[in-house]
């Protein structure tokens, strides 16, 4: 078992420092105090297993809202087993009301500091939201461009194959029509053989 005094200098009165202290020292198991001291410090006496005091330090030195520390002095000595649990140490109760309100002011400034960066993060959706919507817009006209092609395309089809049926249709016609001439011709081939036949028999000839 260690101890370890430390003084953190900063922006570490009235903006809720000693209550973030006393959380980390109770969630690693550290027992100690943390107080204000003039004019503008925090003491802060812990005691516990050297690894997590190790990590304490490191834990309290906090750069986040209006919590700025700036330096830690840390001194290090045996433990001496005289803390139970980890305790704020507090002092006036018109000094300790008016920090109350410090704090509250601070989570508020924070709740309005959140607020605008969802406010921004919205902002950044909604132009990405516009944006692609533009772009989805542009894929629609291109996709309308391309299916008005390929309309065009399937009407010049159409027409194809409108011309093709009607050559078909003449094709067919013209094969009937030839059709009909052939066999009128081989009828009339087939009349002018039976017309010389006839003649050769009546001069008394053959025909095979």
């Amino acid at each position: 078992m260690r101890r370890v005094e430390i003084i953190a200098k900063g922006d570490v009165q009235r903006v809720g420092y000693r209550d973030a202290v006393q959380s980390i020292a109770r969630r690693l198991g550290i027992s100690g105090t943390v107080r204000n001291v003039e004019p503008y410090d925090v003491e802060i006496v812990a005691e516990g297993e050297e690894s997590a005091l190790k990590e304490f330090v490191m834990a309290i030195n906090i750069q986040e809202g209006p919590i700025r520390v700036e330096k830690l002095e840390v001194t290090w000595g045996a433990a001496t087993g005289e803390f139970q649990y980890f305790r704020i140490l507090r002092g006036e109760w018109q000094e300790e009301l008016g920090e109350r309100f410090d704090v509250a002011i601070r989570l508020l400034h924070r709740s309005v500091e959140l607020g605008e960066q969802n406010l921004a993060v919205s902002k950044e959706t909604l132009a990405v939201s516009k944006e692609n919507l533009s772009i989805g817009r542009m894929m629609l006209e291109k996709q309308d461009a391309m299916l008005e092609k390929q309309d065009r395309m399937l009407e010049k089809q159409d027409q194809l194959l409108e011309k093709q049926d009607e050559t078909i249709e003449e094709l067919r016609g013209v094969r009937s029509d030839l059709r009909e001439h052939m066999e009128r011709r081989f009828a009339r081939i087939e009349e002018e053989i039976a017309e010389i036949k006839r003649a050769i028999r009546e001069l008394g000839g053959s025909c095979v």
